[in-house]
């Protein structure tokens, strides 16, 4: 098997330092990184083993960031506002990159994190900063299974014993972890939200993911995500499975992101060349 070295480090943004680990495989086949951006109770450590055999399968560098308020970043003291994914796709992705001398990303995020990385995309356009998002278990809109089963997860993780869960990973910032998440999607003045104003602004290939038993949304987010853009795009509906594919069978997951990146691939290839 391949060898993949790994690095830590923290990145100064506005508002703190953002925790970053880097994986690089021992083949590089290109320059252009996979930047992860994690759930809303995620951070870098909750990706597990999935950004090692990301980085070995592309042939590619894989970073993943704790965001302001999680894991090893920089606590918050208010909880974010109804336009956090918008200004984490204009001030700390983007500061982010420029400390990474990153011209060129692929933004891969999963359940909110994709849809920031659909934000970053979108705000981005001009300069060319993503040449593909992918996102996994991404939500489109706020659906009622969205409000749902949030409030169920409020209920249980609430519990002394659940939220210790969540303080392994966030230490003393599992409270408001657990509050940035549940306060703002279920936000009355968040009932609205939608990424459809991102969607028509991205210039780049999109793959959507989504399993079509994800407690949080239905398979229309896939679709509306893959189905929003002028681009070339696609929605890939996985049977049997929840939430978080990529640690049901992160095999799979590969299989469907290393599939789409050579179709990219390919298709730039062919347009070079006529």
């Amino acid at each position: 098997m391949q060898n993949c070295c790994s690095k830590e480090f923290y990145v100064d943004v506005t508002g703190g330092k953002v925790f970053v680990r880097r994986w690089t495989p021992q083949a590089l086949a290109d320059e252009i990184p996979v930047v992860l951006l994690h759930d809303s109770l995620g951070c870098v450590r909750m990706w597990r083993e999935f950004p090692e055999q990301l980085a070995i399968r592309l042939g590619k560098q894989v970073l993943a960031y704790d965001r302001l308020g999680f894991g090893e970043s920089s606590p918050r003291q208010s909880l974010p506002s109804l336009r956090f994914i918008e200004e984490e796709a204009l001030t700390v992705f983007p500061e982010l990159c420029q400390s990474l001398d990153a011209e060129e990303v692929i933004p891969f995020g999963h359940s909110v994190g994709g849809a920031m990385a659909i934000a970053i995309a979108g705000h981005h356009s001009q300069v060319g900063l993503c040449t593909t998002v992918i996102t996994e278990s991404a939500q489109a809109f706020v659906e009622h299974r969205t409000a749902q089963g949030i409030r169920d997860a409020k209920e249980m993780i609430s519990d002394p014993a659940q939220l210790s869960k969540l303080t392994k990973y966030h230490g003393s910032k599992a409270q408001w972890v657990l509050d940035a998440w549940t306060e703002t999607w279920l936000a009355p003045e968040f009932a609205d939200w939608n990424l459809d104003s991102h969607l028509k602004k991205v210039r780049c290939p999109v793959l959507a993911i989504h399993g079509d038993q994800d407690e949080y949304g239905s398979c229309e987010f896939p679709r509306r995500i893959a189905g929003g853009v002028e681009v070339y795009s696609e929605a890939v509906i996985l049977k049997g499975f929840g939430h978080v594919p990529h640690r049901e069978n992160p095999e799979r997951i590969l299989d469907v992101v290393s599939d789409f990146l050579g179709k990219v691939k390919g298709a730039c290839s062919a347009s070079a060349g006529a």
